[in-house]
C-alpha cells in the first residue's frame, strides 16, 4: 500500500513538472520524465529493501523463539527420567527458570519428546495443599505409604492424600510417611512446584536416619503388579536395617490364577466405586441407572505383567454382584477384553445408551484427565462420542483413595501385618 502511494504521488509530481512547462521543448520534457522514473526507481527499491528487512527480522525473530522454546524442550525431555542423580534436583531448578524467562507465545512453541507446554503451564490445583510427609522426626514407628503418583495437585491431596490421613488417624502411635515410584512423577511436581518427594530409596534412607526400628509398607497400588514388584526388590536391601518389616495387601488382594477367582477386596472395591458413581449420576440406585440405559465404565490403567487378570477378575465380580450394566476396562488394553474398542461394543450390544466414564484407579490424574476425558479423538470419551452408538457419554473424574470404604480397606490390610 505504502509503495502504490508513493509511485502515485511522484507520477502525480511529473504531470504537474509536465503541466507547468508548457513553454518547455520535448528535451526537457524527456529529462524530467527520466529524474522522475529514476526518484521512482530508487523510493520502489528502498521500499523493497525495508520490506526484505523487515521479513528478514521477522524470521530471525521466529528462529530465535523457536530456538529458546526448543532449549526448554531439551531441559524438560532430560528430566522426564526414570532416574534420580545428583544433578537431578539442579536440572529441574534449571529447566523451570527457563521456562519462566519465555514469553507467552515462546511457551506455546515448547515440543520435545516429552515435553509440552502442559508440563509447566497446566493448572491442576493448589500445590501447597498436600503434605508430602517426607519430614524427619519420624519415631521407631512407620507406615510408609507408597504410590506411583501423580503430578495433578488437587488428585494427589485428595486421593493420595486422602489414604494417608486415614490411616494416620486408625494409628495415631505410628508416623506416616510418603514415597513414590515414579520417578519422572516426582521431576515433574519439583521443577514446577518446588516440591520434593520422596522415592523408595530416599524414604527408605531417612527412616534408617531416624532410627525406625518397625516398618510397615502399605502400597496403593492395586495389584501385585510390576510397580508392586519393583517396590519389594528396593525394600529387600533394607531388610536388615529394621527389626521390623512388612509389606501388607495390595487394594485389590492377592492376584489368584483364573478370572474366575475373586475375593473380599475386589468385592468391596467393586461396591464402593460402583456406589460412589450412581450417587454422583444422581441415581437413587444402579437398578434405576440401568433402567434409563446408563451403563457405568470404570478404566483402569492395564499391564502386560501376569497380574493382568486382575481386571478380568474384576470384571467376573461386578458380574457375580448382579451389576449388569457396569463394565471393566483398561487404557492399555491389557487383556484383551478390556480395550476401549471391545468394551464399547460390549456396551453397546447390551442395548445400554447412555455412557458414564470413571477412572478404576487410586487417583485421577493424567489418565484420568486426558486418556479418560480428554478432547482429543483418541480419549475414551472421544471414541464413544465419535461410535454414534450413545445418546450421551458423561465423565466423572474421581479417584478411589477419597473413597471411605477403600480407605478403611487399606487401614484393614495393616492391621494383618501390625506387629504383636
Amino acid at each position: 500500500m505504502r509503495k502504490k502511494y508513493l509511485v502515485t504521488m511522484l507520477t502525480a509530481s511529473f504531470c504537474l513538472a509536465g503541466l507547468s512547462g508548457c513553454g518547455n521543448t520535448a528535451d526537457t520534457a524527456d529529462t524530467t520524465t527520466e529524474a522522475v522514473t529514476e526518484s521512482v526507481t530508487e523510493a520502489v527499491t528502498e521500499e523493497d529493501s525495508e520490506a526484505a528487512d523487515d521479513v528478514e527480522a521477522t524470521a530471525s525473530d521466529s528462529a530465535s523463539d523457536q530456538a529458546a522454546a526448543d532449549e526448554v524442550a531439551s531441559m524438560i525431555d532430560a528430566i522426564y527420567v526414570q532416574e534420580w542423580t545428583e544433578d537431578t534436583e539442579k536440572q529441574c531448578a534449571d529447566a523451570k527458570a527457563a521456562w519462566d524467562a519465555l514469553t507467552d507465545e515462546q511457551k506455546e512453541l515448547v515440543e520435545g519428546e516429552y515435553a509440552d507446554p502442559d508440563y509447566f503451564g497446566r493448572d491442576t490445583g493448589d500445590a501447597s495443599a498436600d503434605d508430602p510427609l517426607n519430614q524427619d522426626d519420624i519415631g521407631e514407628n512407620e507406615i510408609l505409604v507408597v504410590s506411583f503418583g501423580t503430578s495433578f495437585n488437587e488428585s494427589r491431596a485428595e486421593d493420595i492424600g486422602g489414604i494417608e490421613k486415614a490411616i494416620a488417624d486408625a494409628y495415631p502411635d505410628w508416623s506416616v510417611r510418603r514415597a513414590f515410584t515414579a520417578q519422572i512423577i516426582m521431576n515433574h511436581i519439583l521443577a514446577r512446584d518446588g516440591v520434593a518427594i520422596d522415592n523408595m530409596t530416599q524414604a527408605l534412607d531417612r527412616a534408617v536416619d531416624n532410627g525406625v526400628k518397625n516398618l510397615i509398607v502399605q502400597p496403593t497400588h492395586l495389584m501385585h503388579g510390576a510397580e508392586y514388584d519393583e517396590m519389594a526388590e528396593v525394600l529387600e536391601e533394607y531388610k536388615d536395617k529394621f527389626d521390623y518389616v512388612a509389606i501388607s495387601e495390595p487394594l485389590l488382594g492377592e492376584v489368584g490364577d483364573t478370572v474366575e477367582d475373586t475375593n473380599t477386596d475386589k468385592e468391596t472395591v467393586a461396591k464402593a466405586i460402583t456406589n460412589e458413581a450412581v450417587s454422583e449420576g444422581s441415581y437413587d440406585s444402579l437398578d434405576a441407572a440401568e433402567e434409563d440405559g446408563v451403563a457405568f465404565v470404570f478404566m483402569g490403567h492395564g499391564t502386560s505383567h501376569t497380574a493382568k487378570v486382575t481386571y478380568s477378575q474384576m470384571q467376573t465380580q461386578v458380574e457375580t454382584l448382579g451389576y449388569k450394566n457396569v463394565f471393566i476396562g483398561t487404557v492399555e488394553g491389557e487383556p484383551e477384553e478390556t480395550a476401549c474398542e471391545n468394551v464399547m461394543e460390549a456396551v453397546a450390544e447390551a442395548g445400554y445408551t447412555k455412557v458414564v466414564l470413571r477412572p478404576l484407579m487410586v487417583v485421577a490424574g493424567d489418565h484420568a484427565n486426558n486418556d479418560m476425558a480428554g478432547d482429543d479423538e483418541d480419549s475414551w470419551k472421544s471414541i464413544f462420542e465419535a461410535s454414534g452408538k450413545f445418546e450421551s457419554v458423561d465423565t466423572q473424574i474421581s479417584g478411589l483413595g477419597r473413597i471411605e470404604d477403600v480407605e478403611k480397606l487399606y487401614i484393614a490390610h495393616i492391621a494383618e501385618v501390625m506387629p504383636e
